[in-house]
Order: C-alpha cells, then sequence, then structure tokens
C-alpha cells in the first residue's frame, strides 16, 4: 500500500531534519541557489563547474533536459543497465468486476486472491458508472510536503554519494577540496575505480601485475590511449590515501594533491547523513545545512497538538508504527529546568590514550568537522592552541600533562601541536610526514581522522519541506514544474517518457532534481477524499450511497469480513486512510505493509501513479539482493527496508532474478498489494490518492509469521497479534465462519505455543503470576525489553527490577535478580485458553452438522421428502450463524427457489382454470415436463393433483379441436367457441394453430368484402393499407392471395392519382382550370377517397370564384380601388392554378404604388410623423395642440397613427365613393379653420416667455417650460425653442437693405406637416394620376387639395389687384429702390475706407501688395447686423379695410400644403406695415452666427486629421473644395443660453416659404 510512501517509519529522523529547503517560485535564481547548495524542488544542480564544460565534460545546465545514460558506464560486475535502457516490468493483472462482484469488495478480492498473489500487487478498475464524489474543503485543506531528491532515494546512488562524501570529508580534514578529474570528457567514477581495484587483489597486486588496463576496460574506457596509466596515477592521487586511512596505516601523503589539478571539478558533499539528521532551523531558511550542535527542545504535549507534522509521529491506537519512533512529549517543567541549567561550550577534553581515540563532539557526517569548526568559532571559550598556550602560561601543573603521544616528551611547545578532535599532542616534526609549521585553523591528528572516517554514516530519512501549500497551490507548482521540465504541456508527456526520465535521474550522482510530496497526510485530521457519514455535514443522496460503499477506503477496514474491525483502536494508515498529493518524480520506496498486511490504494484525480510490485514469495529474494548490492548500506541501518526510504532499478532486480511487475494506476482505479508483497514506484504528475490497510482471515497465518519476523528484528508492532486473535476468539458468534474457521487454527496455535512457554517458565522455577489485563495498559509499558513485541497472552517481570518486562521467549534476558523474584503476568490461565478455543470449535463445526441436515434432505437418503418449511428452516439457519457460501448452500437455495417457483407456476395455472383469465402460458410438452419437476423435487407438493387434471383437460381438447377441423368449414360458430375455449386453458396446444389460422382467415376475407362493397362512404386509403397490412399476417390460401391482388392494385391506382394531385398543388409551372378540372373528372371514377384530389378541386372553385370577382370590378361604373386589387392579388397568388388576370392586377398595384411613393417623396418630410393622406386632408383637429404634441413626440409608435379610412372621418366603404370624399374634404377645411382660430385664440393668452417668467404650462414640441429665448409660430401663435424646430436664415440668400422681405417667417412643425410644394410640382402629379386605372384616397385627396389651393390663389389675385393694394405695393417697390441704392453708395465708401487703412498699413510695413488682395468683404451677417440699428418703421399705412381681409387671407393660405407666390406677396405687405421685429431679427443673427461658428470649427478640425493622415502618408491630400464645412443646424455649442439641441429624429426643416 501506497500509504507507508514516505518516512512514514522513520522515529527521530522524521522530526531531526536538516535545515529547511526553499520552496519553488522564491526569487532567487536557480544558479544563484544551486551555488549555494540549496536545491530547490524542481532543481537540477550539477556537480561540475561551467568551465569543466570547455574541457568536453557534456553536462546538462539547470533547466535543460534530455535522455542520456550515466556520465560513466558501469563496470562488469555492475547489473544497472543505463537508465535509457530501462525496460519497463510486465504489466501486473487488471481485474475488472461486474456490478454484482462490485458489491462485495472483500468477497471479490478472495475471488482474485489465487491469480493476483503471484503477482503481488493488481489493478481494479471499478464500473463505470462508480464516481465517488471528491469530499475534501479543498479552500481548508493544507499541508507541509516532504522533500525528494532523486539520487538520494536510490540505494547504488547512495552507497556511491556516501563514498564520495567520505572522500571529501577526509581531504578535508587534511586541508584541501576534493576534485573529481575527468577522464575521456566525463567525470571518473571514484567509487566504481575503488571497487573494482579492491576486487581486482589491491593496488599493489594490480601495479604488481600490470593490470590497470584492466581496470580501464571494466570501467568502459576505449583500449589504447593509456588510460590505465592515468587511472593509476588518479588512484594513487586521491583514493589510495584514503583506503591507507581506513586500514589503519600510517601514510606519509600528500596533504595538498589538488593544488596544481586547475582542470578537475571541486566535489560539493551531499552530506546526506547531516541533512536528515538536524533539526530544521527556526531562524535561518537560508542555509541548506544547519549547525549541528545547536540542541533542539523536546516538543512538549502542546507543541505536538499544535504542529500537525509531529503530530503525526504519535502513536495512534496500539502502538508504534515504526522502529525507533518514540516521540514522547517532555514536561514543559523539565524543559524549564534544562533551560536554568548552565550552558556548556563544546570545549575540548583531555582524555587518556585509547586505541580509538573518542570525542565528546557529535559530528558523523563528512560536513561535521567544518560545522564545529563553526561551533568554536563561535563558543565563548574556542579550545584551539592559542587556548592552550594561554593555559600554560597560568597554570604550571596544566602545562605538564601535554605532551607528544608519539615521544612522550613535553619540551619545545612552541613545536606542540594540539589536536582539535581528541586533545591529543603532537610535536609537528614527529609527524609522518613532519610539518614545517603549526598549520592554521583547525587540525586533527591522524587517529582522529581514522575514527572519522570510519564513523558509520547515520540513518537516512526526508527532510520536511517549510512552506505550507493548498491543492491549488502545491497543483500550480507542480503543473509547472513539470511544463517547464519536460517542455511541452503535462497532459502531453508521456506516461513511459516520465518513467525513464525517472530512472534516470535516480542512477544520476551529478545531477540532482529535488521534488516535493505530500505524502502520509491523516485524513482523520484532514479530512478523507470520500464521503463519509461523521455527522458534521449533511450529506445528498449520492454521498450517502458511497460513504456506505465497501469500496469507501473508511468503510472497507471495518468490514464484517476483515480482521481490523475487531481493533477498537484508530490506527491511522491502517484503520484510518492516509492521503498523497504528488506531483511529478515524488516517489515511494520499496517496502512491505505493516504487519504484512493487505493495503488498497485509490486515485481519485490527476495523473497517473506508476507501481511496480513483487510478490510474497519473492520479499526475501529482494531483500538479500538490495543487501548484496548495497552492504554499507545495511550494515549502518539493518531495517533500512522498513524505513521506506530506498529504491533500487527494477531491472537490477530482475536481472538478479526478483519477479517484478508494474502497472499504471489511473485517475478512479484502485491498486491492492498482497499480504508481504514489496511495492514501490512514484507519481506521472500532479494528482491525489487515499490509502488504507485491511486484513481478512487468510491473512492471519502472515500476520503471525509477521509477528515472528519482528520478533527477529527487535521491530516494534503496530499492534498485538495475540490481543486480536483473543479479542475474536472471544465473541465467536460475531465471526464470519470462514474468519472463524481460521481463527480457530489461530487460535490453536497460540495455545500450544503458550503452553510450551509456560512449562519452559516451571522449568526454571518460577512459580509466582499474577493476572493482568494487558489490553488496558499503553502499549510502551508491555513491550518486551528484548524483542520489542507487544505482550499480551503473558510476560515476565520482576519484582525488584519494576522496570523491565520481557516476553516468555526472552526469559533469560530479564534482570539478574534471581528466579525467586520473578513473576508471571497472564491475562488468561491455561484452563480458560481452551474453553475459548472450544468456542471457537463450536463456531467452526455448527456448518458440518447443519451441511449433515441439508444433504439427507436434499438427497431424500431416509426416504422421506421435506415440507418447504423445513427447507426454509434450514437455509434461515445458515443466514443467522452467517455460513459462508457453499455448494451445499446454494444447492438449497436452488431448491427452494425451484420448489417455489413450481408452486407459483401452479397455484398460476389452476386459478386461470377458473377464473378463465390464463396467467401461466405453456406447451403441453412443457405441462408435462412442469408435473415431471414437480414429481422430482425432494419435497412435498400439495399441487401435484391438481396440475394432473389440467393435463387431462388439455388432452381431451384435443382430440375435440382435431375433430372439428376435420368436418366443419371456417365460419363456423362452433370453430369460435372452441377457439375461445383453447384461449381459457392456459396451455399453447397445437391443434390451436391451425384452428386459429382457419377462423383468422375467414374473419379477414369478411372483413375485405365489407368494406369494398360498402355503398354509403368510399374506403379511405389508410383502410386499405391496414387491411393489407393485416393480410399479411393471415395463413395464405387463393382466396386470401386473390384478395390481396385486387387490394394492392386499387391502392396503386389511388396512389398514382393522389401523386398527380399532389404535384399539382405544389408544382411552381401551375397550371390552367381546364386541366385541372379533366384530372379531377377522371379521378372520380376511382372508389377511394383521396384527400388530395378533393383539395385540388376545392383549389378550382377558388380560381372559378376569383375570377368572377375581377371581371365584377372590371365592370364596374368606377375604377376599382388600390386596397380591393391588393387582396385580389393576395388572393390569386397563393391559389395553385394558372390565372391569366392575375399578370394584368399585379401590374396596376404596382403603377398605384408607384405613384403614391412619388407622391410622399414629394409632400413628406424625411422622418415625417404623418402619412400622405393626414398631410393632404385638412386638420381637423387644429385645435388640439396637446394630441399633435403627442404625435409629434411619439412618432416612432405606429399605434397613435391615424389610419388612412379615418384621415377624413370615412369608412372603408365610404373611401369608395367620389362624392363622399369631396363632401368630406369641404367639412375638413371649415373644421381646420375654426379649429386654428381657437388655437390662436388660445396660445394669444399664454404670458410671453422671457427671463422672469414663471416656468409654467406646456410649450413647443418637447411640451417643456419655456426659456428666455423662444420663437413664435406665425400661424399658431405658439412658442418653441430654437433648439428643438428650424428656425429661418436671414443671411441666405444675401439679403437686401429692405427689411420687410427678410425671410424671417417661421412656422412650426406643427403647423408646417409638409415640404409644401409649388402648385407646378401638384398638377404634374394630378396629370400622373389620370393615367392611372386605380382609384387611391390619396389620389382624390390631392385633387381637393389642388382646387382648394386654386381657389385660394383665385381670391388672392384678386385682393392684391385692388388700387389700393397696387398702390401700396408701387410705395414698397420705390422705398426699396431708394434703400438699395443708399446702401451702395455707403458700401462703397466703407469699402474705400477700409482700402486706405490697409495700404498705409502695407506701406509702413513694406508690403508691396495690392491692398484689395488684402481685404475681404464683410459677411452677409455683418452687413445685416449693420443694418439692423438704422431700421425704421412701419415704412406703409394700411386701412383695416385692407389689413384684416389680408391677414384672414394669409392665416387662410399658412393652412394650405402648398407653395403660392400670392402668400409670399401677403406677408411682405403686412410685415411693412408693423414696426420691424428687431428683437427677433437679433435672436436669428445670433443662432445662425453660432451655427456658423461651429460649422467653421468642425471644418478646421476635419482639414487638421486630412493634413496629419497625408504627413504620415495614410491617405491623399484631399481637394480644397471638398474641405469646405457643411452646414450643420440645431448645434450645441454657440447656441444662446436655454437652448437645447434638437432630438435624434426630430423634424427639423426649414419653415420658410419655398423651402
Amino acid at each position: 500500500m501506497e500509504c507507508r510512501e514516505g518516512p512514514g517509519e522513520l522515529s527521530a529522523d522524521c522530526v531531526e531534519k536538516g535545515p529547511k529547503a526553499e520552496q519553488p517560485g522564491e526569487a532567487l535564481p536557480r544558479a544563484e541557489r544551486a551555488a549555494r547548495g540549496r536545491p530547490e524542488p524542481g532543481d537540477r544542480v550539477l556537480r561540475s563547474p561551467p568551465a569543466e564544460k570547455e574541457k568536453g565534460w557534456s553536462a546538462e545546465q539547470p533547466g535543460e533536459w534530455a535522455e542520456r545514460g550515466p556520465p560513466w558506464p558501469a563496470g562488469d560486475s555492475d547489473p544497472i543497465l543505463p537508465p535509457e535502457d530501462f525496460l519497463p516490468p510486465p504489466e501486473c493483472p487488471v481485474f475488472e468486476p461486474s456490478w454484482a462482484e462490485f458489491s462485495d469488495p472483500l468477497g471479490y478480492i478472495a475471488k482474485i486472491r489465487p491469480i493476483a498473489e503471484k503477482s503481488g500487487i493488481c489493478k481494479i478498475r471499478p464500473p463505470a458508472d462508480w464516481q465517488p464524489p471528491f469530499a475534501v474543503e479543498v479552500d481548508n485543506f493544507r499541508f507541509t510536503p516532504r522533500i525528494q531528491r532523486l539520487n538520494e532515494l536510490e540505494a547504488q546512488t547512495r552507497v556511491k554519494l556516501n563514498y564520495l562524501d567520505q572522500i571529501a570529508k577526509f581531504w578535508e580534514i587534511q586541508g584541501s577540496a576534493l576534485k573529481i578529474p575527468n577522464v575521456e570528457r566525463r567525470i571518473l567514477d571514484l567509487y566504481s575505480l575503488s571497487r573494482i581495484v579492491m576486487e581486482e587483489g589491491g593496488y599493489e597486486a594490480i601495479c604488481k601485475d600490470r593490470r590497470w588496463a584492466r581496470v580501464a576496460q571494466r570501467l568502459s574506457y576505449p583500449s589504447g590511449k593509456n588510460i590505465g596509466s592515468l587511472l593509476r596515477s588518479h588512484y594513487e592521487r586521491i583514493i589510495y590515501p584514503y583506503e591507507m586511512y581506513q586500514s589503519g596505516a600510517n601514510l606519509v601523503c600528500n596533504t595538498h594533491p589538488f593544488d596544481n589539478e586547475e582542470k578537475d571539478k571541486e566535489y560539493k558533499p551531499h552530506s546526506i547523513p547531516l541533512r536528515q539528521s538536524v533539526q530544521p532551523s527556526k531562524f535561518n531558511t537560508y542555509g541548506r545545512r544547519a549547525k549541528r550542535l545547536q540542541q533542539e527542545p523536546e516538543p512538549t504535549e502542546e507543541d505536538i497538538e499544535k504542529n500537525p507534522e509531529l503530530k503525526k509521529l504519535q502513536i495512534y491506537g496500539a502502538g508504534p508504527k515504526m522502529l525507533g519512533l518514540g516521540l514522547v512529549a517532555k514536561d514543559k517543567n523539565m524543559r524549564k529546568k534544562d533551560k536554568e541549567m548552565p550552558e556548556c561550550p563544546p570545549t575540548v577534553i583531555v582524555k587518556e590514550e585509547t586505541p580509538v581515540p573518542e570525542t565528546k563532539l557529535e559530528p558523523t557526517s563528512p560536513r561535521g568537522y567544518a560545522n564545529v569548526k563553526e561551533e568554536l568559532r563561535h563558543s565563548p571559550e574556542p579550545c584551539t592552541k592559542m587556548t592552550m598556550r594561554l593555559r600554560r602560561n597560568h597554570n604550571t601543573q596544566f602545562i605538564e600533562s601535554y605532551v607528544c603521544r608519539i615521544c612522550a616528551r613535553g619540551d619545545e611547545d612552541d613545536k606542540l601541536l594540539l589536536c582539535d578532535g581528541c586533545d591529543d599532542n603532537y610535536h609537528i616534526f614527529c609527524l609522518l610526514p613532519p610539518l614545517p609549521e603549526i598549520p592554521k585553523g583547525v587540525w586533527r591528528c591522524p587517529k582522529c581522522v581514522m575514527a572519522e572516517c570510519k564513523r558509520p554514516p547515520e540513518a537516512f530519512g526526508f527532510e520536511q519541506a517549510t512552506r505550507e501549500y493548498t491543492l491549488q497551490s502545491f497543483g500550480e507548482m507542480a503543473d509547472s514544474f513539470k511544463a517547464d521540465y519536460f517542455n511541452m504541456p503535462v497532459h502531453m508527456v508521456p506516461t513511459e517518457l516520465v518513467e525513464k526520465e525517472f530512472w534516470r535521474l535516480v542512477n544520476s550522482i551529478e545531477e540532482d532534481v529535488t521534488v516535493e510530496y505530500g505524502a502520509d497526510i491523516h485524513s482523520k485530521e484532514f479530512g478523507s477524499g470520500f464521503p463519509i457519514n461523521d455527522g458534521k455535514r449533511q450529506l445528498s443522496p449520492e454521498e450517502e450511497e458511497y460513504a456506505a460503499s465497501g469500496w469507501n477506503l473508511n468503510v472497507m477496514p471495518v468490514l464484517k469480513q476483515s480482521v481490523l474491525c475487531h481493533i477498537n483502536a484508530d490506527i491511522s494508515g491502517m484503520k484510518v486512510p492516509w492521503l498523497y498529493v504528488g506531483m511529478v518524480f515524488s516517489a515511494f520506496c520499496w517496502h512491505i505493509e505493516d504487519h504484512w498486511s493487505y493495503s488498497i490504494n485509490y486515485l481519485h484525480w490527476g495523473e497517473p501513479k506508476t507501481w511496480y510490485g513483487v510478490p510474497s514469495f519473492a520479499a526475501e529474494h529482494l531483500e538479500d539482493v538490495m543487501k548484496k548490492l548495497t552492504p554499507e548500506l545495511f550494515e549502518s541501518q539493518p531495517d533500512l527496508l522498513h524505513q521506506l526510504v530506498t529504491l533500487m532499478n527494477p531491472n537490477t532486480l530482475m536481472a538478479h532474478g526478483v519477479p517484478v511487475v508494474r502497472t499504471n494506476q489511473c485517475a478512479g482505479e484502485f491498486v491492492i498489494t498482497f499480504p508481504r508483497a514489496y511495492h514501490s514506484g512514484f507519481n506521472q504528475g500532479y494528482n491525489f490518492a487515499e490509502a488504507v490497510n485491511f486484513c481478512t482471515a487468510d491473512w492471519l497465518p502472515a500476520g503471525r509469521q509477521c509477528i515472528e519476523h519482528y520478533r527477529r528484528l527487535r521491530r516494534y508492532c503496530v499492534f498485538s497479534h495475540e490481543e486480536l486473535i483473543c479479542k475474536m476468539a472471544a465473541c465467536p458468534e460475531r465471526l464470519d465462519l470462514n474468519l472463524a474457521a481460521a481463527v480457530h487454527k489461530e487460535m490453536f496455535i497460540l495455545v500450544q505455543e503458550e503452553r510450551k512457554l509456560r512449562k519452559a517458565l516451571l522449568d526454571k522455577g518460577i512459580t509466582e503470576a499474577e493476572r493482568e489485563a494487558f489490553e488496558l495498559l499503553p502499549d510502551d509499558e508491555r513491550q518486551c525489553d528484548k524483542c520489542k513485541t507487544t505482550c499480551f497472552l503473558s510476560a515476565l517481570a520482576c519484582y525488584d527490577c519494576p522496570d523491565c518486562l520481557v516476553c516468555l521467549y526472552h526469559i533469560n534476558d530479564l534482570c539478574k535478580c534471581p528466579s525467586s523474584r520473578q513473576y508471571l503476568r497472564y491475562r488468561y490461565t491455561l484452563d480458560e485458553l481452551p474453553a475459548m478455543l472450544h468456542k471457537l470449535k463450536v463456531r467452526a463445526e455448527c456448518f458440518d452438522t447443519w451441511a449433515n441436515k441439508v444433504r439427507i434432505a436434499l438427497e431424500v437418503e431416509d426416504g422421506r421428502k421435506r415440507t418447504l418449511e423445513e427447507l426454509r428452516a434450514l437455509e434461515s439457519e445458515a443466514r443467522e450463524r452467517k455460513f459462508p457460501e457453499n455448494e451445499l448452500l446454494h444447492r438449497l437455495k436452488s431448491c427452494l427457489s425451484e420448489a417455489e417457483k413450481c408452486v407459483s407456476e401452479a397455484l398460476g395455472l389452476i386459478s386461470s382454470q377458473e377464473t378463465g383469465e390464463p396467467s401461466v402460458h405453456m406447451t403441453v410438452e412443457e405441462l408435462r415436463a412442469f408435473l415431471e419437476q414437480m414429481n422430482n423435487l425432494p419435497c412435498v407438493m400439495h399441487q401435484i393433483k391438481d396440475v394432473q387434471n389440467v393435463l387431462e383437460k388439455v388432452e381431451t381438447f384435443q382430440a375435440e379441436v382435431q375433430e372439428a377441423l376435420q368436418g366443419l368449414p371456417g365460419n363456423s360458430p362452433e370453430l369460435h367457441k372452441l377457439l375461445a375455449q383453447g384461449t381459457q386453458l392456459g396451455v399453447e396446444v397445437p391443434e390451436m394453430e391451425r384452428l386459429e389460422k382457419q377462423v383468422q382467415q375467414a374473419v379477414w376475407l369478411e372483413e375485405v368484402k365489407q368494406t369494398l362493397r360498402s355503398p354509403q362512404d368510399k374506403v379511405t386509403l389508410s383502410v386499405m393499407r391496414a387491411l393489407i397490412t393485416s393480410g399479411r399476417g393471415v395463413a395464405p390460401s387463393p382466396a386470401v392471395e386473390k384478395a390481396m391482388a385486387e387490394l394492392q392494385e386499387l391502392l396503386t391506382i389511388a396512389q398514382r392519382w393522389e401523386e398527380k394531385a399532389q404535384m399539382c398543388l405544389e408544382a411552381r409551372q401551375k397550371h390552367p382550370p381546364a386541366t385541372l378540372e379533366a384530372i379531377i373528372k377522371e379521378a372520380e371514377n376511382i372508389p377511394v377517397h383521396l384527400p388530395n384530389i378533393l383539395s385540388l378541386k376545392e383549389a378550382l372553385s377558388k380560381a372559378q370564384a376569383w375570377i368572377a370577382d375581377v371581371e365584377e370590378i372590371q365592370n364596374g361604373d368606377h375604377y376599382p380601388c388600390l386596397d380591393d386589387l391588393e387582396g385580389l392579388v393576395a388572393v390569386g397568388r397563393d391559389l395553385p392554378v394558372h390565372l391569366e388576370e392575375l399578370r394584368y392586377l399585379e401590374l396596376q398595384v404596382t403603377t398605384a404604388h408607384s405613384w403614391r411613393e412619388k407622391a410622399s417623396k414629394t409632400f413628406l418630410k424625411k422622418n415625417s410623423c404623418y402619412t400622405l393622406l393626414e398631410v393632404l386632408c385638412p386638420c381637423a383637429d387644429a385645435d388640439s395642440d396637446s394630441v399633435k404634441r403627442m404625435k409629434w413626440q411619439k412618432e416612432k409608435e405606429p399605434s397613435l397613427y391615424k389610419s388612412d379610412t379615418e384621415s377624413l372621418g370615412l369608412s372603408a366603404q365610404d373611401l369608395r365613393d367620389p362624392g363622399s370624399v369631396i363632401l368630406a374634404f369641404k367639412e375638413g377645411e371649415q373644421k381646420e379653420k375654426a379649429g386654428m382660430l381657437r388655437l390662436r385664440q388660445s396660445n394669444a393668452q399664454k404670458p410671453v416667455p422671457s427671463a422672469h417668467s414663471s416656468p409654467g404650462g406646456q410649450y413647443c414640441v418637447c411640451s417643456q417650460p419655456p426659456s428666455p429665448a423662444m420663437l413664435q409660430c406665425e400661424l399658431c401663435q405658439d412658442w418653441f425653442h430654437p433648439a428643438c424646430v428650424a428656425w429661418p436664415h436671414l443671411g441666405s440668400p444675401r439679403p437686401a437693405p429692405a427689411w420687410w422681405e427678410w425671410d424671417a417667417k417661421f412656422l412650426c412643425p406643427l403647423c408646417q406637416r409638409s415640404r409644401r410644394p409649388r402648385l407646378e410640382t401638384i398638377l404634374a402629379l394630378l396629370v400622373a394620376l389620370q393615367k392611372l386605372p386605380v382609384r387611391l384616397p390619396e389620389g382624390e385627396a390631392l385633387q381637393c387639395l389642388t382646387e382648394r389651393a386654386i381657389t385660394w390663389q383665385d381670391r388672392a389675385r384678386q385682393l392684391l389687384a385692388s388700387s389700393d393694394v397696387v398702390t401700396a405695393l408701387e410705395r414698397l417697390a420705390e422705398l426699396r429702390q431708394r434703400l438699395v441704392g443708399d446702401s451702395a453708395k455707403e458700401g462703397s465708401a466703407l469699402k474705400e475706407s477700409s482700402c486706405n487703412e490697409q495700404t498705409k498699413v502695407s506701406v509702413e510695413n513694406g508690403d508691396s501688395t495690392a491692398p484689395e488682395k488684402n481685404s475681404s468683404p464683410p459677411s452677409d451677417l455683418e452687413v445685416l447686423g449693420s443694418y439692423l440699428p438704422q431700421l425704421q418703421g412701419p415704412v406703409l399705412e394700411l386701412p383695416n379695410t385692407i389689413r384684416l381681409p389680408l391677414e384672414e387671407l394669409l392665416m387662410e393660405g399658412d393652412l394650405l400644403e402648398v407653395t403660392l407666390d400670392e402668400s409670399q406677396s401677403i406677408w411682405r405687405l403686412l410685415q411693412a406695415a408693423y414696426a420691424p421685429q428687431v428683437e427677433k431679427f437679433h435672436q436669428l443673427l445670433d443662432l445662425e452666427q453660432a451655427e456658423r461658428r461651429v460649422t467653421r470649427g468642425r471644418g478646421r478640425d476635419s482639414e487638421r486629421r486630412r493634413k496629419r493622415k497625408t504627413e504620415r502618408g495614410d491617405c491623399p491630400p484631399v481637394p480644397k473644395e471638398e474641405l469646405e464645412p457643411k452646414k450643420i443646424r440645431g448645434a450645441e455649442q454657440g447656441l444662446p443660453q436655454g437652448c437645447a439641441p434638437p432630438e435624434a429624429g426630430t423634424d427639423c426643416s426649414h419653415n420658410g416659404v419655398g423651402l
């Protein structure tokens, strides 16, 4: 199980870790981190300096990736294959259970065990629909992962790294740094060189026999390049001095062998033991290696509770889960006492000479002395040579104790050298080789060097990271690392590539890759990935289902068939699942489960997890291979494989005969490991897994063997195996039968062994004993002091040594006290144990008694058949006693099921005979077989007699049917009676088929006859098809075949005519009515109901009616109306008949629409809210100002418009009468005139808007309050905002001095509803109207409008031709002539004066340009502005007899939607009769000036943009005439205060006459 994927079995190694490594994403660059010796997860640190690449050593740089082999090939004796040659082991078995098999987890595992345990591991794919929801609270899930350096995981690679660290330490003590040389463009494998030299007989033997070329060959170097001599040189220089020190020889060696080797690569020690054994610094996260001598306080209970990582190392349940796990909380008072103790510096203490000098210092790693050196520098009293000299000067007695260990003299103390390791003294000239002077810094004697190099390495473990992750942050880091490493998206990296690269990296010495792994996360603390019914939250029905599933890893360990359900404690990792959050390359090392139990791992989501497994029969073989290949590791850690920190390449194991399998576990899949099956693996990427242990009945022998194995290894147990067996034996009725049988066997062995052990105790003379409830004691109080086994049945203790306790296997190892002081502590007496064994036997053997009863009942051995009640009682007994599934039980259940089925069928058959409603259908043969089956059942069947009666009744019926079929016709009532009788039998009689066929033929032929001969209605196609379909099911006969042929022929003819009619109805090319009449006439002769023919007939009738309507309209007294023609065209287009008149009508309608569109363009303004008919007709609601405003404001809503039929107040029928239209138009004229007079009177009462007027009432088309500057309509006398309407422009064309001719007449858009075309344009429209053969309401309205305009024009001409009016007009003409002449004189004088000034200025400036070229004429607005102060009036006096008729006539002319010159003349005459409207002139000039300023500003902006584009080359230069700005009305800028711009879509056309 992967639940031990990390150092889950380490003790202090998990707490006392090395300095915390930096986390991914730190700001330091990767190269700088590598230089400082602090690789982070994802770093790829190389041991070669950059300069080595120039010398030909091709190494990857950090961040690069390539597939390549190790830096040197393996020797002849090295079985490891190169990583690029990694061959994946064969796949493990994969099982896909059905839903029925999946419902019993442990039963299915037991079913596949014979196959799967041969491989050690297997994979199970659940059914596709089994998809448990992920129940972890993602936002609250936080964890601290472990740090894994890949090349330190592999056993053989770690041995090489340890060897290099030892050599580096040796030369560091000598004062030199180790530099690894390059040979043939790759670094030299010093470990392999040393091992091969040793295997070849040693240095002297190789030199003597000149076999260095053989050494080079074994190291895979090419021959013929004198590499052997080069290897000998490197060996003598680097390895040989170290080997001599290791052997204890005092060698004369060069203490600085690397001074002249600049090209060699300086080696940086890994310091694996040091890093793993040092507690991370709480203050210094910068350095990778901490100071080992800093003592960290032991954790208290409070510290353990607060720190989840310390809490993980505590004991859950029955006892410690791994060797050496002794994390016990220390009392806070003890810690205070420790703090009160004076801190002693690590001073050097002089000791007596011993064979192997010992020190008080603790450095055991390759960097130990460097750390001691650091401590000595910072200690209050460092013990250096200078300190010794000072002591000599102050203490004569102390000086005498310092003598040379070689010459035993103390003279020449200035040349006496003090060892910083053991405090021994040496003369510098007594050393070999002698030293010329006292060396600087730390110095150690040869004995200390030898002792330090021979010190065994410490246990290896994993560091804990310093950063806490969430699932999201860890996933981002993991995906980012994998994507960067492989330089491709994470989902595109092949699993084979990741696997190959993983084993390449773990075998690499010079390349470090560091990853992080969130392993052994307690689900009890962080929450399981499966739903749990713990009451913390309400589960959905789907979650309830998965929470109760046996495949839920929280449920499987405590299933009834599981042994672990009898352990009360929650053993974390065994009964309570552990969680695993992995990233690419994060690995779990070779291990087997605690107590050799099963394990199951489920991958919730993420990328696959690659597994390797070894079956249980090869477990010892794997251990032997690893011990053989890496004996150095097992010498220092005999239980290395229990620490879960060591990998070995599967190819290496397979090469030594170890069977290995592999698999890729994908999301949603289970992996199961079997007892004592070694397994390991790694993660392909970011994923989330969960794992737990479970034990079944077949595990019990393996569990007992595991305890014996633990006893030999002196390894702690997780729980007491004896206690588990006895607890199950105490309650045998709760055990599954298989489990009871297995427990009985184990209990029997246990009792026999206990008898034997207690007898040995009596033989030793120990007779004292007392009962002890061991299950109530903590595990650490009942562990054997010798083998660490947890005692339960018995233990040996001593009255004088209360802290001592041993199991009965080690009674001689308790203490030295006499046997009389020793006593037995037991849980059960020897009499109680057989009683427990007997209960188990009864439970196990009760099955045999039951099986005997079942066998007798099923085989009827005593000649008596049992009743169903007796058989059910036997089945109930098996269920209550929880007997396992077996063949007898299956036979019993099958017999009961068969009997109950027979009873049910028999009762159904009998009831069908009584009620006449058959519920069971069987053939006569089946009935006979059923009767025989009932007779053969091993139980009493009371329904046999009734079934026999049914069989006799069926046989009698058969004889009657055979007789009737031979002598009666098909339609005989007797046959029908027999048929009804046979259907009630409930048994399928063979003669019934013949009877049914004959009756069926007669019925069908009669139905056909009645259908085709029916005189009332024609038969439909569906009825004919139904008859043909039912006829196919009738048994064939000549009569049936003849009827079928007639039906088919009639159906074919009918379908053909239906298709022809359908083509006529749907064809694009329509047919004339005559063709359709011929088709319909022929189809009426067919005696079948044809829907398409009827539809075609109906369409023809409609076409004939349409033609009649057209003829009626064309022959009428008047031209047809447009609406009538449009209706006829619409109807004619929909008919599937070719109509000659339709084209002529469509042409008339198109011409009418064209005329109406032309008239609309002539009269209607753009975006007008009026229809053409409304504009042409008089405004009947002229006095309703609010209605007109609403129509103006809501012009987008058609619902407010009047329909054309309502414009004159006429109905659609009245509009067809020309007389009614003319009469209604005349009435509308009178209403319009009267309404306008009322409106003028009403508006005249409104207050004149000013700056001081109150904001009351509705003004303008916007119905907003008034503003100071407003315009008054000449017709309706209402006031309007200049921004809401279009005002008259005084400056266009260029104004004359006669102010009464200025275009200052303003008509609001409510009064001037149209463009008001000239009368000549209207007459042209009337001429075109006369050519139309169609009547339009708009045409008649236009005729009425024209007559009204001509009538008004005649009246106006009569009035203007009167003598008084003619005189007034002549006077105005003279006055205008005089004003024009005066204006011309003033203009020339002004122009001359301006030219003189221009000339004067030009001469003064030296400008020779002509004055007229520099001057510009004043604008028309400036001219108008100059006229305003001189305006006088009125210039004409008109008597009321003339003025009033003119005003009335002008009002009537303004109501006309036609432009007439007489209206303009009357308006000018009346203007001259009044004083000039100077204020209005000023207002109009201001509005026009503001408009022109805006226009000029926009023109300049447009010109600047064009110039910029031209300079950039975006567009060609624009001609000057195109730069002229267009006039823009209603601009926002420059308008007088209080004026808002007109809204979009508002009708703002000019109101002046003739516009």
